[in-house]
């Protein structure tokens, strides 16, 4: 497949590039950063530079490369865990704004095959909550796929030396399970060290 991956140089990203190109996909690489670019291309994909956000842009990107599927590990994090609270508002935007460009790009470009990243725990109320529930609910609305991970633990995340509290999943397993999951028909799954267990839609 032609594999479009929103988030290349992200955590999981990363990871996910050498997969993807193990198992035959071509892969092209979002990132809004042109200094990620040379990683993207080196880890084996082709490098996008678009934001997110400039929604002709993306549209355009898309439109060129005519992926067959779109996997979408956008994230905005602070390298600092201590600092998510600040990060909050600009999280939950990218869920909603930056997965309905996503969206609208893909169907645009006549792409069917959409898997977005969530989250396997429950989200305090608030915009946190809310943008979750609006980044599933419009995936699935696409006949998409929600990859509700656990929490990520490993080299490069949060839980760099640690083993957070359940659910949770070791980064690397992660990517292995979400290239497992390339062919999964819509709903939602969640990932975590237990393996890959399709569950309902309900954050509630």
């Amino acid at each position: 497949m032609r594999v479009f991956l929103a988030g290349a140089s992200g955590v999981i990203g990363r990871r996910l590039v050498p997969l993807l190109r193990i198992a035959g996909h071509e892969v092209a690489g979002l990132t809004r950063s042109p200094q990620n670019a040379a990683l993207i291309d080196e880890l084996g994909a082709t490098s996008v530079v678009c934001d997110v956000y400039d929604a002709d842009a993306l549209a355009a990107a898309l439109a060129g490369y005519q992926p067959d599927l779109v996997l979408h590990e956008l994230t905005d994090l602070p390298d600092d865990p201590a600092q998510i609270e600040d990060f909050r508002e600009r999280h939950a935007r990218i869920r909603i704004e930056g997965t309905h460009n996503l969206l609208a790009a893909a169907r645009a470009a006549g792409t069917t095959r959409v898997l977005a990243q969530s989250v396997a725990w429950p989200m305090p109320a608030g915009p946190a909550h809310d943008s979750v529930a609006e980044l599933e609910r419009s995936v699935l609305a696409a006949g998409g796929v929600v990859l509700r991970y656990g929490q990520f633990y490993g080299e490069g995340t949060y839980h760099a030396d640690t083993i957070p509290s359940a659910p949770r999943i070791q980064i690397d397993r992660a990517a292995e399970a979400t290239v497992d999951a390339l062919d999964e028909a819509t709903g939602v799954l969640e990932l975590t060290d237990d393996g890959i267990r399709r569950v309902a839609a309900s954050l509630d």
